[in-house]
């Protein structure tokens, strides 16, 4: 287990977060592939902000949980945030916004 996993510990769902994957990759990179053996979890960013570390997941839309029936990241529009506080909701959304309107 690296270090933001070891972060990560503790989260829970702060919001949901509503954007296409394509808008997600330039601004927090690509996500992981989760360690999780629920297969609740298809992708997972794990981002440190100034506020504690925060969460980017999919969570039981995708293959992993549906099999073939369950959606491809690219097709996921609804996105679920967590972290250990409610400031790193407002901290992502912020950042996306942003970015989303420079034109990344």
């Amino acid at each position: 287990m690296n270090e933001l996993d070891k972060k990560r510990t503790g989260t829970s769902f702060k919001g949901y977060l509503y954007a296409r994957y394509d808008q997600l990759l330039p601004t927090f990179g690509e996500p992981r592939q989760p360690i999780h053996a629920d297969n609740k979890i298809d992708v997972e960013w794990i981002i440190d902000t100034p506020h504690g570390v925060a969460t980017i997941y999919n969570y039981k839309d995708g293959k992993a949980y549906l099999g073939d029936s369950g959606l491809n990241p690219e097709e996921i529009y609804e996105w679920h945030v967590g972290g250990k506080t409610s400031e790193v909701y407002g901290w992502i959304k912020e950042r996306l916004q942003r970015n989303i309107i420079a034109g990344f």
